[in-house]
């Protein structure tokens, strides 16, 4: 199966906002076009509700939910050394 069609287009960027870009595409080896075409591939599927939540941040809440039980451990843990420690050596 082929890339789907593509129209060729002319945008004006401003140079700060471009350069950044541009920098961050060189940056993770890819190229303008990639980047530019995954911007707005993520921001369409936010805006349309099938991509990642509107608010970025919520896409990590409950991201770390299977370290749950980790957690749960760890804390017991830590309860329990403290409970071996000295009422005076709390402070």
């Amino acid at each position: 199966m082929g890339e789907a069609p593509a129209t060729k287009t002319t945008l004006e960027i401003p140079d700060p906002l471009f350069r950044k870009a541009k920098a961050t595409a060189a940056r993770q080896g890819r190229t303008l076009k990639q980047l530019v075409q995954e911007a707005i591939t993520e921001k369409l599927a936010r805006t349309e509700g099938t991509g990642s939540p509107a608010k970025p941040w919520m896409s990590l809440a409950g991201g770390l939910r299977h370290l749950h039980a980790e957690n749960v451990r760890i804390d017991a843990a830590i309860d329990e050394e403290f409970g071996r420690l000295e009422p005076e050596d709390r402070q």
